[in-house]
């Protein structure tokens, strides 16, 4: 096995990397405190792939798949959680359509998302829960040339920042009932809801999407008519694992520099504190998490560049990592002492953020639940 990057994959992480510690910390302050992304930001980060990473080179993107994907993330996850938040439920918008999107869908809208005319927004959850797909409530039926949608979408990343969103709704009875399509945000009887005020990722807009009567042409049915399980699962455990993982991996990294920094500047009894085995010890749990996490993570997106199925390596990352990135930014607000609490430090930050990773793309009992199918599978009778 070969844990080198290439040649490319080392020039990308550099130049995400200046860029996310140029171009990112100036609008820090005001996402904090409005809860904007900046979108200004998205020309930039097109022109340097981040916006279609993992998009065919036909449709605009740069194609160059999932690991490059994660180096992006992490390295944007480093300096700021939420701009890699909300550039992960982009992907999966991109990712969507590229798998079951027929070529006309293709060529009209991942373009625009490879090019960052718009962010890509995923739409699932609903007031009943997140992790019940099956138990969608929200509705849509054929009349016509049309399909009439009505229902509500809660806690949805990029709402108030898409031009159209790939929505979950049901067409029919049971799981196999459920369909996904491309809705315009000016279509008919769609609207964007209340935004909603997070207390950790500030400035990636989270919001509601409602439908009331909502006209959406029959040709923007994504896939087959009953096959939207596929679309929200594939896209979900491929692409949103993967992704959260990444982004909790960028908090994680950024809590072991914070904390071993700190460690050595902060003196206490005539010397540095790291010298102490009780920070030592915490260095340790710290640096031993990061290097798990970073295995896990990136052995699920080569997998899946590699064709392999990896739904249980992907829940894996994505719940060990997002544990991880909580339980070390813990850590690292504790070496900090009094001043880990206070906002002028970064790892307070780190610890909201790392938060709200547990519960988005998947909680970590889901995440849980897979992991306990694969343990029991080769000892089922």
């Amino acid at each position: 096995m070969d844990f080198r990057f290439s040649e490319r994959e080392e020039m990308l992480r550099k130049f995400v990397r200046e860029f996310a510690e140029n171009e990112i910390p100036p609008k820090m302050e005001s996402m904090e405190t409005n809860g904007k992304f900046p979108i200004e930001l998205m020309p930039f980060m097109a022109q340097i792939g981040i916006t279609g990473i993992i998009t065919p080179t036909q449709y605009e993107g740069v194609g160059l798949g999932y690991v490059a994907r994660t180096i992006v993330l992490e390295e944007l996850g480093r300096v700021c959680a939420a701009i890699p938040m909300a550039m992960q439920v982009h992907h999966m918008a991109c990712a969507a359509l590229a798998d079951f999107g027929n070529e006309a869908q293709k060529k009209k809208y991942l373009p625009r998302l490879a090019r960052g005319d718009t962010m890509g927004c995923v739409a699932v959850t609903e007031p009943g829960g997140g992790s019940d797909v099956a138990g969608t409530k929200t509705t849509a039926e054929l009349k016509g040339d049309k399909y009439i949608i009505n229902g509500r979408k809660c806690f949805i990343t990029n709402t108030h920042t898409s031009d159209f969103w790939v929505v979950i709704a049901r067409t029919g009875e049971g799981a196999k009932g459920l369909s996904a399509f491309v809705v315009d945000k000016d279509a008919p009887g769609a609207k964007v809801g209340r935004e909603e005020n997070k207390f950790g990722m500030r400035g990636a807009n989270t919001g509601e999407l409602v439908f009331n009567d909502c006209e959406v042409p029959r040709e923007n049915l994504l896939g087959q008519e009953g096959g939207g399980i596929g679309v929200a699962m594939k896209t979900v455990s491929e692409t949103g694992r993967t992704g959260m993982a990444a982004v909790a991996l960028g908090i994680l990294t950024c809590a072991y520099e914070e904390a071993a920094k700190f460690a050595q500047e902060r003196v206490l009894y005539g010397k540095p504190i790291a010298t102490l085995q009780a920070i030592q010890f915490y260095m340790a749990e710290i640096f031993a998490q990061l290097e798990i996490a970073r295995l896990l993570c990136y052995r699920a997106s080569w997998m899946k560049d590699n064709n392999l199925r990896f739904d249980t390596e992907s829940a894996l990352a994505k719940w060990y990592t997002c544990e991880a990135a909580a339980t070390a930014a813990k850590r690292a607000v504790e070496i900090h002492g009094s001043y880990g609490i206070m906002k002028e430090y970064t790892v307070q930050r780190l610890l909201r953020d790392a938060m709200v990773t547990i519960p988005a793309g998947g909680t970590g009992e889901i995440g849980k639940l897979v992991l306990g199918r694969a343990a029991l599978a080769p000892f089922k009778k």
